[in-house]
């Protein structure tokens, strides 16, 4: 890739212009960045990149197509509301997953995916936040992304749950294939900070992780 390319990023689909997109020298690739509450899509060769905590991504793509992307989400569960009614706060919390969900699908469909082509891979939900909540917030989101996928029929291919350390997620979007770290020493006020408001920024320098997991 010559040094023009590098700084000349190639088009994004239009509606993500507002994603964070950038060079990644260390891979070679055009990267977009995406927080908790987004989702991005690709038509060509780039790698979408995430850090999550209790959080979950679906990485959706059409290999056939050649499309792909990644969510980044959590239920919108409010557990210090101590008289909220539970059934009411289960429906919209699964009315937001499965807006979450839908939005990435939409997104690839659009673009010219077709539904029984898709293939999807899981992760996230680690239990890094049960020290506020009194329940496991991750596993909810996992329990929730098992739900959807076998009620629409999707096909998992990878997955990676669970577990109490955050993750650090590389999607490429071109062949599908997943670079995947577990941070050990991931400062936890941050990911707490940042998932339970949503939208703070990670402000934890980059820490040393697990082996590096590859789901081709």
């Amino acid at each position: 890739m010559s040094v023009f390319q590098r700084h000349n990023l190639p088009d994004c689909i239009k509606g993500f212009e507002h994603i964070n997109r950038y060079y990644d020298k260390t891979n070679d690739v055009y990267t977009a960045k995406i927080l908790p509450g987004e989702y991005y899509v690709s038509k060509i060769d780039e790698m979408v990149t995430t850090v999550l905590g209790s959080c979950i991504s679906a990485c959706v793509r059409d290999p056939i197509a050649g499309i792909g992307g990644m969510n980044h989400f959590m239920l919108p569960y409010d557990r210090r509301a101590k008289h909220r009614d539970e059934k009411q706060e289960l429906g919209a919390a699964c009315r937001y997953g499965n807006f979450a969900m839908e939005m990435l699908i939409n997104a690839i469909l659009k673009e010219g995916g077709k539904r029984k082509n898709l293939e999807v891979k899981l992760f996230g939900g680690g239990n890094v936040i049960s020290h506020i909540h009194s329940t496991d917030v991750g596993q909810q989101n996992i329990d929730f992304a098992h739900e959807y996928l076998e009620f629409e029929e999707l096909n998992v291919v990878a997955e990676n749950t669970g577990d109490i350390y955050p993750r650090k997620v590389n999607y490429f979007s071109g062949s599908g294939r997943v670079k995947m770290k577990k941070l050990q020493s991931m400062h936890n006020n941050t990911i707490t900070n940042r998932e339970d408001s949503y939208f703070k920024k990670i402000i934890a320098k980059p820490e040393e992780s697990t082996d590096l997991e590859v789901f081709n």
